[in-house]
């Protein structure tokens, strides 16, 4: 029998072992519980609206100085913390116990069901009384400590002190109807009852968005769903608008639902085409995924790239290399002239930064240092040769995690330890071994884009890239089970779509990164990624526009700040160039539908470059900050990174030293 060309064998047996880690250890499939992992956990219950990493905090803070908070953060109850996020809320995944001196009662959101078969959920054990308490779920006893807290899986019945539990908040049985849905191409659907709840076809993972819209992937699709009043919502990325329809479906009968999205920008008819750099077909979560999936998601939200990334989560195990092994230099078997989707590389370290990689033309030799006490050694300069001689695309990715304005100094960004920031990318940059930022990611879009600028602004050349950091395994964890593509980094691509012509064009910073405003810029008639040759004195015209309904302002920006701001649709700037600068644009909005990201709407371009009698772009402030990072760098370093000798260290030193010498020059040459 010839495999499945989706899931080969290799791929197969992999997937198989997720399952087993996932049924054994639950979401976080046995990896060494460092604090993002813990905190992956946690937030397969609480979405944005409860933060986990304040009720974590305040809760270490009992015990410890406010100064030394964040150095004890492996001693996070976790149950506990989840508990004091949710400040007595029950969500539709994880009712509640509450166990007081006086009994227990039993919150919950209340789900309709459609049948009898058992109804499994997971249940909140909390405790308000001064002795511990033994439940028994599903026959297995639990301790709570006093004034603690602990979740269970639960699917048939619960006890407190022999006496049993009334479960009957949990469900409510309803009439079964179905409905078809179809619109004669892939998109996203959203299938929800009045109170929220998803309904999903057959074998769909139940995934919800960072804003808790239950969706899926695909056409022609028959789900059942109660015969009440229900809304179908069908939409497919930020090129198209959203429909929706509410029904009554009829028991026991199957509904048609016919359905499309319109389209608000096309923007392949333009020769961009947008891909998402960094997303996860396999790291923890609650269902593990096959290729199908992606398959799924690219073309029902009309990816044009997708660059799935072969990673490790804490430990050596490196999720989807069986994939990259397969596939490595070739186009996924679901691409097409206008979606391309390659297996790619997410190369990481905590300390200094993680790498994304896209277009590898085989699997590298190494993909972290760094993890469960091994040594931070070589630096991701090593890593970043070896990628590029294969081929790749480099680019550092959730680069920067703090608020950060662009006149904070360095130590804004660098104030903690092993927190994943891309700390190496300002010698990296230097040395020419770094290609681009994902400016648009799931973190600090201001404190990235403030550094962004400030490396640009230094005379490094990067282009602005967009990497979601999405995981299709996970079902509901914010951005991270959002759909890939919520941000995406537009290329203008010559010629027919590849991964080789996208590549190129984003080496040639031909790009502009989004979470769904389309951005348009040009300085006197050239675009981001071109070089304009001006005299001193010369007059630019710059012409910002834009398109999509979450826009509020535009704002138009040199390396000496902000240039012009506007209303959205279109901003035009005339300025005199006496020194060599840079433009870019950027799009801004609040909370709307369409802007998966927490800050809302956002678009950032690359630079239109303007040298001056021959000069480029260095400003001096620009490359003294730079230099100020690298020394804050080597403190850290010195602080929190792990080496077996002192020349594994002075690697690091090295590499740094360098870079200084590069950015000394850029001022010797400016002054």
């Amino acid at each position: 029998m010839c495999d499945d060309p989706l899931l080969p064998a290799p791929v197969a047996r992999a997937l198989a072992e997720y399952r087993a880690l996932r049924d054994e250890h639950g979401p976080c499939w046995g990896e060494p519980p460092i604090p993002y992992v813990v905190q992956a956990w946690a937030t397969v219950f609480l979405d944005r609206r409860y933060d986990y990493w304040q009720a974590a905090l305040r809760q270490l803070g009992e015990r410890h100085p406010p100064e030394q908070v964040e150095q004890h953060l492996d001693e996070v109850d976790v149950e506990r913390a989840v508990r004091d996020a949710l400040a007595g809320d029950v969500l539709d995944n994880l009712a509640a116990l509450r166990l007081t001196p006086e009994g227990f009662a039993l919150e919950a959101d209340t789900q309709v069901v459609l049948d009898d078969r058992p109804f499994r959920t997971s249940l909140l054990l909390d405790s308000s009384t001064d002795e511990p308490v033994t439940v028994v779920v599903d026959g297995t006893p639990y301790e709570v400590a006093a004034h603690g807290a602990k979740v269970v899986a639960l699917e048939r019945d619960v006890s407190v002190g022999g006496q049993p539990v009334d479960l009957s908040p949990l469900r409510r049985r309803a009439e079964a109807a179905a409905i078809r849905v179809r619109a004669g191409f892939p998109c996203r659907w959203s299938v929800t009852g009045a109170n929220g709840q998803g309904w999903y076809p057959d074998g769909a993972p139940p995934k919800v968005d960072s804003q808790r819209r239950p969706y899926f992937h695909g056409d022609d699709l028959v789900v059942a769903v109660p015969a009440e009043p229900i809304t179908v919502t069908v939409a497919r990325g930020m090129e198209y608008t959203t429909s929706e329809l509410i029904i009554t479906p009829e028991p026991g009968a199957e509904t048609l639902v016919e359905l499309a999205p319109e389209r608000l920008y096309d923007a392949a008819a333009r020769g961009w085409y947008g891909g998402d750099l960094h997303v996860h077909i396999n790291w923890m979560g609650e269902e593990p995924a096959a290729p199908a999936l992606a398959a799924a998601a690219q073309h029902g939200e009309d990816l044009h790239v997708l660059n799935l990334v072969a990673g490790n989560v804490s430990s050596e195990r490196v999720y989807d290399v069986e994939a990259l092994a397969h596939w490595a230099g070739e186009d996924l078997p679901w691409s097409d002239d206008r979606h391309v989707a390659r297996m790619g590389v997410e190369y990481r370290n905590d300390l200094v930064g993680h790498v994304t990689a896209f277009g590898v033309r085989k699997p590298p030799r190494r993909y972290h240092t760094g993890f469960e006490g091994t040594v931070d050694w070589p630096p991701n300069a090593v890593a970043l040769e070896e990628l590029r001689a294969l081929g790749a695309v480099t680019g550092y990715g959730h680069p920067f995690h703090t608020a950060f304005t662009d006149d904070d100094p360095p130590d804004v960004v660098l104030d903690s330890g092993r927190d994943c920031s891309a700390r190496e990318i300002v010698a990296d940059a230097a040395l020419g071994l770094i290609d681009t930022l994902d400016v648009l990611n799931h973190s600090s879009l201001a404190g990235t884009a403030g550094v962004y600028r400030r490396l640009i602004g230094a005379g490094n050349r990067l282009a602005v890239t967009a990497g979601t950091d999405a995981v299709l395994s996970f079902c509901r964890r914010g951005t991270a089970s959002s759909p890939p593509g919520w941000g995406r980094v537009y290329a203008n691509v010559a010629g027919p779509l590849t991964a080789e012509s996208y590549t190129e064009a984003i080496l040639l910073g031909r790009t502009f990164a989004t979470t769904g405003p389309w951005l348009e810029l040009t300085v006197n008639g050239h675009c981001p990624g071109d070089t304009l040759e001006l005299a001193p004195g010369q007059r630019v015209e710059i012409v910002l526009s834009s398109i999509g309904p979450e826009v509020e302002s535009l704002e138009i920006r040199t390396s000496e700040g902000v240039l012009a701001q506007g209303p959205p649709g279109r901003l035009v700037a005339t300025t005199t160039v006496n020194e060599p600068t840079y433009v870019v644009a950027v799009a801004l909005g609040g909370p709307h539908p369409r802007a998966t990201h927490r800050s809302g709407a956002y678009a950032h371009t690359s630079p239109v470059y303007v040298d001056v009698a021959g000069g480029h772009v260095a400003r001096e402030a620009d490359v003294r900050w730079c230099l100020a990072w690298l020394d804050r760098l080597e403190v850290l370093l010195r602080e929190h990174g792990t080496f077996g000798s002192a020349a594994q260290l002075d690697d690091h030193l090295d590499l740094y030293e360098r870079a200084r010498a590069v950015y000394r020059k850029r001022l010797t040459q400016a002054s």
